[in-house]
């Protein structure tokens, strides 16, 4: 665990920190800053052994599989080898957002490599290979508009009868994929691509409450997830 930490910890400095390059115009010493990555896809888990827990309980709704993702990145490139780091957040719900209904929500790190197989300035075209960390939050929303709104004033108990069931986990996870970019004709600053793959966990993990604290009989999970992003990717503003 110490390991992944400072591995991910160190992929993320390397792939921040600016670089001197030789300007081919100039032939001067130049600092060479990261390109910044935009993302915005799907990814589709399914938490069987918390789902199968859920379908016993009619006043909740089960978890969807897909959810929507947005990512903020930073990608190097040099000799074709390629550096990247990101965040990455993600989403869903189910049923009536208003009633019953059900939300999980995660946020990731991760630091990826790869090699870009193309030569060429306009097209790279990349596996990747990389580590993480996701932290998940599942919430399960009763359907309450049964509920006298002034009873809910005057009792504690029923206070408490209509809160939101919440639900942690957290996985430290490897990432296989790949990436394929395509440069802008009229702006060479900027490029359109996608990225693809696969994340998944080194081992199952037990649910934990709101607080992360151990729960009796919790049902556990692993991280099996597919991925897919459109991705934007351009110089930061002081290099343009």
């Amino acid at each position: 665990m110490k390991f992944l930490i400072c591995f991910l910890l160190i992929s993320i400095s390397l792939s921040a920190s600016p670089q001197q390059q030789e300007d081919k115009g100039t032939g001067k010493k130049v600092h060479s800053f990261p390109l910044i990555i935009r993302g915005l896809g799907s990814s589709f888990q399914q938490f069987d052994g918390l789902n199968s827990r859920i379908a016993n309980l009619t006043q909740y709704e089960k978890l969807r599989n897909d959810a929507a993702v947005i990512s903020l990145g930073w990608l190097k490139e040099k000799h074709r080898f390629i550096s990247i780091a990101g965040i990455t957040a993600g989403s869903t719900m189910s049923g009536h957002q208003d009633k019953k209904s059900s939300s999980i929500r995660y946020l990731g790190f991760n630091a990826d490599l790869g090699y870009n197989l193309f030569k060429s300035e306009k097209i790279m075209l990349y596996p990747l290979a990389g580590l993480g960390f996701q932290q998940y939050q599942a919430i399960f929303y009763k359907d309450n508009s049964g509920v006298n709104f002034d009873d809910v004033l005057q009792s504690t108990a029923l206070q408490n009868s209509i809160s939101s069931v919440k639900v942690n986990n957290a996985f430290f996870v490897y990432r296989l994929g790949f990436g394929v970019t395509v440069k802008f004709p009229k702006c060479p600053s900027g490029s359109i691509g996608i990225q693809a793959g696969y994340t998944g966990s080194f081992k199952k993990n037990n649910w934990r409450s709101n607080e992360s604290q151990v729960l009796n009989n919790a049902p556990e999970d692993k991280v099996s997830q597919f991925h897919v992003s459109l991705i934007f990717i351009n110089k930061p503003w002081m290099m343009k």
